[in-house]
């Protein structure tokens, strides 16, 4: 007489397991790149205030003086031009100026008069103390 075996396996593989725990770990890396896709190097200057608002866009200036919106490069004499077409029929528009910390005011100043000349609120972005 033949008799059929019907063993149950009582072990465990974990292949399966180490593949959930790759793909989660590339999900996260590429979600944690995503979070703040404007972002370019700087260092910014420190302070205790914080604001809640989110502006609507950035304007940044790195210490090599060239000026981005957001993270399109453009020219002093095209900023005025990118910021309206960035904030056009933007109720109470604001602006978040990411300036590093070496860049001399004379290169702040005239996003500031921008700002001021188009009613846009202008605050600039620091880090924490």
């Amino acid at each position: 007489m033949i008799r059929k075996v019907s063993k149950v396996e009582s072990g465990f593989s974990a292949a399966s397991m180490t593949d959930m725990v790759f793909l989660l770990l590339i999900f996260v890396l590429m979600a944690l790149t995503l979070v703040n896709p404007n972002a370019l190097r700087l260092v910014l200057p420190r302070s205790t205030n914080h604001i809640t608002e989110k502006p609507y866009t950035t304007v940044s200036i790195t210490p090599d003086h060239r000026y981005y919106v957001e993270t399109t490069e453009v020219t002093f004499d095209q900023l005025d031009i990118a910021l309206k077409a960035k904030l056009e029929g933007k109720e109470k528009p604001m602006i978040s100026l990411h300036a590093d910390e070496s860049v001399p005011m004379r290169y702040v100043v005239p996003v500031m008069n921008i700002a001021k000349n188009n009613n846009y609120t202008l605050v600039l972005a620091t880090r924490p103390e």
